[in-house]
């Protein structure tokens, strides 16, 4: 089946409010234990694009880096009523191809006034594992953990350490697999790689 045979049967249905709900609680859980995993649950819709589409309103910019001719834009919009914006703006950001370090360092980290304006970029990884491993480690971690997406580029930890240096303003990093595992990185989780030893 095409991508556009999919977006189109997908355009306008969204998620069923059992489905948000899911999701919502994935979410919720990524962030609340930071490089485990967590289900999102099945669908049409790729599962990057899932966050975005159970938690974006009519108030909530958006913006996706889209892979090739597909238009999951106009999927997201309809299915949402959330307004598409431009990367720089948007609250939600979603990479559903792997997005430059150019992209990346340019998504609102918010300031220190409004910390809750900042971006939430979730990122397609070809898996939550068998990638190059970094450390993670801060709240909702006992220790330190290891994690190792793969299909993520390893020049982006170098940007993120950048984009959450000046907390509480920061980003905060979903990353999730074609499988729906999905993996959350809060602004205040650490991440060592390995050119820091």
């Amino acid at each position: 089946m095409s991508d556009t045979i999919v977006i189109g049967s997908a355009l306008g249905a969204g998620l069923n409010p059992d489905q948000a709900q899911r999701v919502y609680r994935a979410v919720l859980e990524a962030f609340a234990r930071p490089g485990t995993v967590q289900t999102l649950p099945r669908s049409d819709f790729p599962a990057a694009l899932l966050p975005a589409l159970a938690l974006a309103d009519l108030e909530t910019g958006t913006h996706v880096l889209e892979p090739g001719q597909q238009d999951w834009t106009s999927v997201l919009a309809v299915a949402t009523g959330a307004p598409a914006t431009p990367l720089e703006t948007a609250k939600y950001v979603t990479a559903l191809r792997p997005p430059t370090a150019t992209e990346f360092g340019s998504v609102t980290t918010g300031t220190a006034l409004s910390p809750e304006s900042a971006a939430t970029v979730v990122c397609a990884v070809d898996a939550v594992d068998d990638g190059i491993p970094v450390r993670l480690a801060g709240p909702g971690i006992e220790s330190e953990i290891a994690f190792a997406p793969a299909g993520f580029d390893p020049a982006l930890w170098e940007v993120r350490r950048h984009l959450v240096a000046e907390f509480p303003s920061g980003v905060d990093l979903l990353l999730a697999g074609p499988d729906g595992s999905l993996v959350g990185i809060p602004r205040t989780t650490v991440v060592t790689t390995g050119k820091d030893n």
